[in-house]
């Protein structure tokens, strides 16, 4: 039968039910108990016995078995699933008064998928089935779509990702890993909160896009008349709280940058920025450290995780490296003995790395040749510090390293996880950085961004000494919860349309 085909039919059932003075679309049912919950309450009842207690539970007929006066559901709340007993004989008993056919009406006019609210006891059946016994029951909700296969679930990937609300019904691994996302993000920000750091929200719609290199959303604003941009970081917003006389700030948000879509990129991602005064990337590690540790610890109980067949140690202290050495440790070349551009590049070319041409200085070059040969390779957590300044600038210039800032970006399975600086806090040299990335901008780069006036406004009233920090919490909950892409970690990923003109 087809889809269009079951759809009618179930159609005809709800008419049917409205037909019986029934309603298929309730209002409301007293819960008094979860399926979770009554299994553990009565995991040692015996085979064959029951209690005399009155539970009431809701939710999705997910399996209906009938023989006779006798069927046998199971349904699906929040938390797990039950077996309903249902036997004719005590349901009509006690619901005669409401409908004489109640059994007969709950064969005839229920389906895989619907909502069922129903009261009764507890009970094993002889082959050990936890049961609620039923007396009672209602329609509370009428499925006109069916679920699909019980066996196979959902196969196609692009149809889950499309069809959540499909995937979270017959999935119950996809529910259990939004359920660690929303422990996950209240562990960190119970962590932060004993740290004593506050929660501020900043604009999402921004008159300038900075903060990181990034290609923005473009929106207008139509009673203003101005072109605004949703934000690509928070970090100037959460920087002017600092100048502002707070120590300890820190935002969890949605983040929008127009790029492409990977298993480790989607173009609308949650990430947190955290900012304190007074110290530097050192102390930033340790407190990047303690967030992680803190979500883990909470959510998993444990420390070793296992990502897509991979231990992960996560107990602190985690490898603390310089780019150079990283580099110097997988290729074995030094870019702090290169005299002259060429000669990094005919080296960094000589190891495989592409394209070395596009690098203008012996700091990108650096930089590409990390991405290109070691950054695939930091499986267990490290820190990558003390990156050239021609990546990084919003951050400090190192105190003892010309050329390069006080930076780290930590790395777990091969991918960065959070980015931290000894924030730049010279209004000055920022200007100057600014100005170099709004002239690449200007040149055609679409990841560069203009300068921010107000920010060095800012600045110049002066910002204390400051440590910085972003993290994707996607890609936190990609490595706690297993999932091989980010699209699994995030609820409603950005597909393009199912059916297009073209």
């Amino acid at each position: 039968m087809s889809s269009d085909d079951l759809r009618s039919t179930r159609l005809e059932k709800v008419d049917q039910l409205r037909q019986l003075g029934l309603t298929p679309f309730a209002y409301r049912w007293e819960i008094t108990h979860q399926a979770a919950a009554l299994q553990t309450q009565y995991a040692d009842l015996p085979n064959g016995e029951e209690v005399a207690v009155e539970v009431a539970i809701a939710g999705r007929i997910l399996i209906r078995r009938v023989f006779g006066k006798l069927a046998f559901f199971t349904l699906q709340d929040e938390t797990g699933t039950i077996q309903l007993y249902l036997d004719k004989k005590k349901i009509e008993a006690e619901m005669a008064e409401i409908d004489s056919a109640a059994f007969d009406h709950l064969k005839q006019l229920t389906d895989m998928g619907d909502f069922l609210g129903v009261k009764g006891s507890i009970k094993r059946t002889d082959k050990g089935e936890l049961s609620v016994s039923v007396s009672q029951y209602a329609i509370l909700t009428k499925s006109l779509l069916p679920l699909p296969d019980k066996w196979h679930g959902i196969t196609d990937v692009e149809k889950r990702y499309r069809q959540r609300y499909v995937d979270l019904i017959v999935n119950p691994q996809v529910r259990d890993t939004f359920r660690k996302r929303a422990l996950i993000t209240a562990a960190i920000r119970r962590y932060l909160d004993r740290q004593g750091f506050i929660e501020i929200e900043t604009p999402i719609l921004q008159s300038e896009a900075g903060g990181a290199d990034a290609r923005p959303f473009i929106t207008y604003h139509n009673t203003l008349e101005m072109t605004l941009y949703l934000r690509i970081a928070t970090e100037l917003h959460l920087k002017r709280l600092i100048v502002g006389g707070f120590e300890k700030v820190f935002e969890m948000g949605r983040i929008f940058r127009n790029e492409g879509v990977s298993t480790r990129h989607n173009p609308e991602f949650t990430s947190i920025e955290v900012y304190q005064a007074y110290g530097d990337y050192n102390d930033m590690m340790v407190l990047t450290e303690g967030i992680i540790v803190a979500a883990a610890q909470d959510v998993l109980s444990t420390l070793q995780v296992t990502y897509q067949g991979e231990a992960i140690d996560l107990t602190p202290p985690w490898r603390r490296v310089t780019m150079h050495d990283l580099v110097k440790e997988h290729t074995g070349l030094d870019f702090t003995q290169f005299q002259t551009l060429e000669e990094a590049r005919a080296a960094a070319q000589k190891v495989g790395v592409p394209n070395v041409e596009k690098c203008q200085s012996i700091g990108k070059l650096l930089s590409e040749t990390f991405e290109e040969k070691v950054e695939t390779t930091l499986i267990q957590p490290t820190f990558v510090t003390d990156y050239p300044i021609e990546v990084s600038p919003l951050a400090k210039p190192h105190r003892s390293k010309p050329g390069l800032v006080e930076r780290f970006e930590l790395y777990i399975v091969g991918r960065e996880t959070a980015n931290g600086y000894s924030e730049l806090t010279d209004p000055i040299d920022q200007r100057q950085r600014l100005e170099a990335q709004a002239a690449r901008k200007a040149a055609g780069d679409l990841e560069a961004q203009g300068v921010d006036e107000d920010f060095l406004t800012a600045l110049e009233y002066g910002m204390p000494p400051t440590m910085g920090m972003g993290m994707g919490i996607d890609r936190l909950v990609m490595l706690l919860c297993d999932c091989a892409s980010i699209r699994d970690a995030i609820a409603f990923p950005l597909l393009k349309p199912e059916f297009s003109e073209e």
